[in-house]
């Protein structure tokens, strides 16, 4: 189950059924399937504050995923994505595409590392880059996922 936290400046967004199936379709493209989450939308100040306490960078970035420590077979809670509004739609501008569009895309990138996909090195960037372009691909979004990730404060 895909479960909301929407602070109340960003619900007229209306972006819930959009999001649920970009969680769904990374669920199941990566042959899981299975496992509850959290998509929470927010601001800037709410980020900041998440990426200073927890990566030690005092700045607002753009998606933040925190994984559950627990990873047993069947459905379990995989952890929350955390997504700033702001960030995204300065990050849809620069990239020219749509706000839902970035979204959509920063909800699959939040999902594929509560999967445990990972971008540090060149070979995991790789396999998350594939994966990421392939479940948009499904969900009908055709980015550029190397232009809009260039956007990203914390790649």
């Amino acid at each position: 189950m895909i479960h909301f936290s929407i602070d109340s400046a960003y619900r007229k967004l209306n972006i819930q059924t959009l999001l649920k199936k970009a969680a769904e379709v990374t669920l199941i493209g990566d042959g899981n399937g299975v496992g509850d989450l959290t998509l929470v939308l927010t601001g800037d100040k709410k980020i900041k504050e998440l990426n200073k306490q927890f990566r030690g960078i005092d700045m607002p970035t753009d998606v933040l995923s925190f994984p559950t420590e627990s990873r047993q077979k069947g459905t379990h809670y995989l952890g929350d994505v955390i997504i700033s509004v702001p960030r995204a739609k300065d990050q849809s501008k620069e990239a020219g595409h749509s706000l839902n569009e970035e979204l959509v895309l920063l909800a699959v990138h939040g999902v594929l590392h509560l999967l445990g996909y990972d971008h540090s090195d060149a070979a995991g960037k790789a396999e998350m880059w594939k994966a990421q372009e392939a479940i948009l691909r499904k969900l009908g979004v055709n980015l550029d996922v190397d232009l809009a990730v260039a956007f990203y404060p914390h790649h």
